[in-house]
């Protein structure tokens, strides 16, 4: 039977705002580089008083840049999220719907309160630094879940982040399980380093007996399996999950399929804004994977568009250029 939706995602919503910065500047501010560090409000107010004029401002949070990538593609996508009835929360609903998404929030019912906001701090290195205010999306629950939505998808994509709000895990929890109840495959992604060292319980009680797709990176799968070999880390990954993928940045990825490793080559490029890059492999990967490229061809895809992506600032690629790149791989 045909689904309607090929992913349900559900994540934070967050409007992010990048800033290009000097290492010494996060030092001087005490900011942990290369991770996602949560703050209130007043700390990020604060944050904010010692950096330049935003360089891009766009409505993001990991999910949300994975599942526009999807739609961007073709592919058809449905997003579970929570934004408050402020003047950014307007912003980012009209975005989604504007990428072609469909999604829970509504206009005229959002609740009183403060949309999230992810302050994205990039060094010289091409590195994302971010420090995130999740606002009302540490709210995320049981009312922003669309179950005849989620039914209706190919597959679920609960992004790692969530598992830092009681809340949101819970629904993260409740979401997999009906999924899983209407024989929709599950995806999850570890999302950060920083989730994995501080929740990596959590992490766990989110899988559960298992998903279908797990996304990492190579850091974040050392430290979910507590070594520094990479066999044992996929190793450790194949009783967690029955497919996933581990990037590697310079070095490519590595695809296990169910029944063997596929390696995908990288494309050299010259780095300047990483933020984004593993979202937008996971959207370019469960695209494929949903709309008959197969593993390998996803994954040269997912490969192809995230270093195009780190060329350029921002977690988004134009249409036309995914399109084009889409093309490429089939060809």
């Amino acid at each position: 039977m045909t689904k309607k939706y090929d992913v349900y995602g559900m994540g934070n919503a967050l409007m992010d705002m990048e800033f290009s910065v000097t290492p010494e500047l996060l030092a001087q501010l005490n900011i942990d580089k290369g991770v996602m560090t949560l703050m209130d409000e007043t700390q990020q107010k604060e944050v904010l008083t010692h950096l330049p004029n935003p360089c891009k401002q766009s409505s993001g949070g990991s999910a949300a840049n994975t599942l526009v990538a999807i739609s961007q593609l073709g592919g058809k996508g449905f997003y579970s999220c929570k934004v408050a009835a402020d003047e950014v929360g307007k912003a980012y609903l009209e975005d989604l719907v504007n990428c072609g998404l469909d999604t829970n929030l509504a206009l005229d019912n959002r609740p009183e309160g403060i949309t999230g906001k992810c302050l994205v701090l990039v060094t010289p290195d091409a590195d994302r630094t971010m420090n995130t205010f999740l606002g009302i999306t540490s709210d995320l629950g049981l009312t922003e879940i669309d179950d005849e939505a989620l039914k209706d998808s190919q597959y679920l994509y609960i992004e790692g982040y969530l598992v830092s709000s009681p809340v949101a895990k819970a629904t993260a929890i409740h979401g997999k399980k009906v999924a899983e109840s209407a024989g929709v495959k599950t995806s999850f992604s570890l999302s950060d380093a920083n989730m994995v060292d501080f929740f990596r319980d959590g992490i766990l009680e989110i899988i559960g007996d298992g998903v279908d797709l797990l996304f990492s990176n190579e850091i974040e799968a050392l430290k979910m399996a507590n070594t520094d070999k990479l066999e044992d880390a996929i190793a450790f990954l194949q009783t967690l999950a029955k497919t996933f993928t581990i990037t590697r940045g310079k070095e490519g990825s590595l695809i296990f399929d169910g029944e063997k490793i596929i390696e995908i080559e990288p494309y050299p490029v010259n780095a300047v804004d990483t933020v984004g890059a593993g979202d937008m492999y996971a959207g370019c990967l469960l695209y494929g994977i949903t709309n008959g490229l197969g593993w390998e061809k996803a994954g040269k895809l997912a490969s192809l568009a995230s270093s195009k992506l780190v060329t350029s600032f921002g977690a988004r690629l134009d249409t036309s250029v995914l399109q084009s790149l889409l093309e490429q791989i089939k060809n």
